[in-house]
């Protein structure tokens, strides 16, 4: 079995004239990257690799989740296939994943990953809010065969408040 952890980045800040990838958090994102991970640090899960895209707003949430899951750094990684607005980039990178690893969790933005998690689960969901987290379970061994799986659980920061 294949789980994968989307996390769309937290609430980014607008204030600063500066590129699209450079944008930092707002505080409601970094509060909010704070409650998320610690809900799925108290499921315990088991995860083996992290991937996170290279802008900020990704990368800082992306180190509040590893710190908060004292996830060791050596199995994380940045890579620009994440930095996706549409989806079809994560589906490819998703599917050239490593088979050995069996638990995922990457970092990046919507519409990518709601169009991502609309397209591999099997419920709706009309906007992954940011900071907002999906699992998807797939009953397959390889990456490159994933397809549609199950909607295992949607963590939103609201729903958590």
């Amino acid at each position: 079995m294949k789980t994968l952890i989307l996390v769309r980045h937290g609430k980014s800040s607008w204030e600063y004239s500066v590129d699209d990838k450079d944008r930092p958090l707002k505080e409601r994102g970094i509060d909010d990257g704070h409650l998320v991970s610690a809900e799925l640090r108290s499921q315990d899960l088991s995860i083996d690799a992290v991937f996170s895209s290279p802008a900020n707003r990704a990368l800082h949430t992306c180190l509040i989740f590893l710190r908060q899951l004292n996830f060791p750094f050596i199995n994380f990684e940045v890579t620009n296939d994440l930095y996706d607005f549409s989806g079809e980039s994560v589906l490819k990178f998703i599917q050239k994943l490593d088979d050995r690893f069996d638990t995922v969790m990457i970092f990046g933005h919507n519409e990518a990953f709601t169009n991502v998690a609309n397209t591999l689960g099997d419920s709706q969901i009309e906007k992954v809010p940011t900071t907002g987290l999906v699992q998807l379970d797939f009953e397959v061994n390889n990456w490159s065969s994933v397809t549609t799986g199950k909607t295992a659980q949607t963590l939103f920061p609201k729903k958590l408040k």
